[in-house]
C-alpha cells in the first residue's frame, strides 16, 4: 500500500495544529472574561443542631453526636453540623421553635413533645399500645406514615426524618406499689405525650419536664413518679436513688421514635446529593440508636436489680386492660380535632391493625416459644 495518504494526512494536521491551538487559548480567555461558563467550586455549609438532651447524654445525646459525624464524613466535610445540647442555644423545649424559626438548621427530639403545636405529632414518636420500633419504621417507609408527617411539618416550615429509636420503654419509676387503677389517682407523675393524658383521665396529675430536670424533682418530692427511657438510660440518670419500684411493661411507649427536624428553607437550599446524604445519615442513626439500646439495657438492668437492689415489678393484667381501654378513647379522640389528624390516626391504626394480627404469629409468637425453653 502506498504512504503518500499517509504523509499528506500527516503534513495536513501538522499545518492545522497551531491553528487550532490558538483557538484554544482565545477560548479560555473568553471563559476567563466571564464570556464562557468557569469551572465552579462547591459550596459548603455550616449547620447548627439543637436537642432536648442533655450534652452527651448516653443514647440520645450521643446519638445527635453520631447523626452530626455522620453527615460530616458522609459529605467529606462539606456539611458540617455542630450539636448543642438542651439549654445550650436553645432552652429544651424550645426545640422545635428554634428550628423552624432559623436559630438552628436541624434539631433532634422525639414528636411527642410538640403535641402543643399539633395533637398529631405524637404518631411520630409514641402512641399508647401503638407500634413496636419495627412497626413504625415499616409505617413510616412502607405505610405512608413518612408523607403525612412532611404534610405536618410543611405547615410549620420544616422537613423531618426518623433517627433513632429506644425500642419498648420500661413503665416508670414508683415511691408506692401500683395494684389497681386507683392507685394512680393523685399521683403526681412525669409523662409526656398520649402517655401523660391517659394519666390525666386517671386522676393523675401530669408533668413533662425534660430529662434534666426529672432526678431533682423525683428526690425532692416534686413529684411522685416519672417515666423516661429504659434501664440504660435510667441507671444513667440514677433514677434507683430516688425511687423504690421499676415497673414494666411500658404501655405508654412501645417504640419510641426520635426525629431530625429541619428548617425547610435550609432543607431546599442543599443540593440533592447532600439532601441524600442527610436523609441515609439519618438511616443510619436510626438503626444505631435502637441497636444500642437493644444491647445496653439488658446489661444496665442486672446492674440495677443485682447491684442496687431496684424492686422489678409488672403492671397487672387487670391494670393494663383498663389502661388501654382509656388509652383507646384518648387516641381515637384525635382523630377529631382536624382533617389531617384523621388522617394520620386513620393510616396509624390501620397499619396497626395489620401489624397485630401478623406479629401475634410471628414475633410475639417466637418470643413467647423462645421463653418455654428457659424454664
Amino acid at each position: 500500500m502506498s504512504e503518500k495518504p499517509i504523509r499528506s494526512s500527516r503534513r495536513s494536521f501538522l499545518r492545522k495544529a497551531p491553528l487550532a491551538a490558538s483557538a484554544a487559548l482565545v477560548a479560555c480567555g473568553q471563559a476567563q472574561e466571564g464570556n464562557a461558563p468557569s469551572i465552579q467550586t462547591r459550596k459548603n455549609f455550616k449547620w447548627k443542631m439543637v436537642t432536648t438532651w442533655p450534652k452527651d447524654f448516653p443514647g440520645l445525646g450521643t446519638g445527635a453526636n453520631r447523626l452530626a459525624q455522620t453527615i460530616g464524613d458522609m459529605s467529606g466535610g462539606q456539611l458540617e453540623v455542630k450539636v448543642y445540647g438542651a439549654g445550650e442555644l436553645v432552652p429544651a423545649m424550645g426545640v422545635f421553635d428554634g428550628v423552624a424559626g432559623g436559630t438552628a438548621e436541624m434539631g433532634h427530639a422525639s414528636a411527642y413533645y410538640w403535641k402543643g403545636k399539633h395533637e398529631a405529632t405524637q404518631f411520630f414518636s409514641a402512641v399508647p399500645f401503638g407500634l413496636t420500633a419495627q412497626e413504625i419504621n415499616g409505617w413510616l417507609s412502607y405505610g405512608g406514615g413518612q408523607e403525612l408527617w412532611d404534610e405536618l411539618y410543611a405547615g410549620f416550615g420544616l422537613k423531618a426524618f426518623p433517627a433513632g429509636n429506644t425500642g419498648v420503654q420500661m413503665g416508670g419509676w414508683f415511691n408506692r406499689e401500683i395494684n389497681a387503677l386507683d392507685d394512680f389517682s393523685g399521683l403526681v407523675m412525669r409523662m409526656p405525650g398520649l402517655g401523660g393524658e391517659v394519666l390525666r383521665r386517671l386522676n393523675a396529675t401530669v408533668q413533662n419536664l425534660p430529662g434534666g430536670e426529672i432526678f431533682q424533682a423525683l428526690k425532692t418530692g416534686a413529684i411522685d413518679a416519672t417515666e423516661w427511657v429504659g434501664p440504660y438510660n435510667d441507671l444513667a440518670f440514677g433514677f434507683h436513688q430516688a425511687a423504690k419500684y421499676y415497673y414494666w411493661p411500658g404501655w405508654h411507649e412501645p417504640g419510641t421514635a426520635m426525629e431530625a427536624m429541619i428548617n425547610r428553607t435550609a432543607w431546599e437550599s442543599l443540593p440533592t446529593d447532600l439532601q441524600h446524604i442527610v436523609r441515609h445519615a439519618c438511616q443510619s442513626t436510626n438503626e444505631n440508636m435502637l441497636a444500642e439500646f437493644t444491647t445496653r439495657n439488658g446489661v444496665a438492668l442486672k446492674t440495677l436489680v443485682e447491684k442496687h437492689g431496684v424492686q422489678l415489678k409488672r403492671f397487672s393484667d387487670d391494670v393494663l386492660t383498663e389502661i388501654g381501654r382509656v388509652a383507646r378513647d384518648v387516641v381515637g379522640e384525635i382523630a377529631a380535632k382536624d382533617p389531617l389528624s384523621n388522617s394520620v390516626y386513620a393510616s396509624f391504626n390501620a397499619y396497626r391493625s395489620q401489624s397485630v394480627s401478623y406479629t401475634r404469629i410471628s414475633e410475639e409468637a417466637y418470643t413467647m416459644a423462645r421463653a418455654l425453653t428457659e424454664a
